[in-house]
């Protein structure tokens, strides 16, 4: 069963590299969870939208929202960044970056894709453009 879900993540991953192709989706880095699952989908996405990939532990599976957007800082220079990682992180995360009490109120599906708008880093500071589940891509 492990191999089926490994596919269908990598299947998923594609999708969205060609969804954000034919949309001129321009990356400038992708960044993703050290865990393998979260590596192997950000592996072809980079490939396909020849962004620089580059592996963070701050990514990794319990990531707190804080913690994130102090590391994000760090990335400020870049136009576009991708995060590749795992759930409920962000659900929460982005809970966080839009000024939410809580993530009851939004849920990042897996193999979704959801942008995020940020001039200024702080909590609350973040503009909702998107989020769109693997299936409507």
């Amino acid at each position: 069963m492990r191999g089926h879900f490994r596919e269908k993540g990598i299947d998923q991953a594609q999708k969205v590299a060609r969804f954000c192709e034919a949309h001129d989706m321009q990356l400038s880095l992708i960044l993703t969870s050290p865990l393998r699952r979260a590596h192997e989908t950000a592996k072809p996405m980079a490939a396909a939208l020849r962004a620089e990939l580059m592996i963070v532990p701050w990514l990794a599976s319990g990531m707190h929202p804080e913690a994130a957007l102090e590391e994000l800082r760090a990335y400020r220079s870049q136009t576009s960044v991708m995060l590749v990682g795992h759930e409920p992180d962000f659900s929460q995360l982005a809970a966080h970056l839009l000024g939410l009490p809580t993530n009851n109120a939004i849920h990042v599906r897996k193999g979704s894709l959801t942008l995020l708008e940020l001039d200024v880093f702080r909590a609350g500071a973040a503009t909702l453009q998107f989020s769109l589940p693997c299936k409507l891509m």
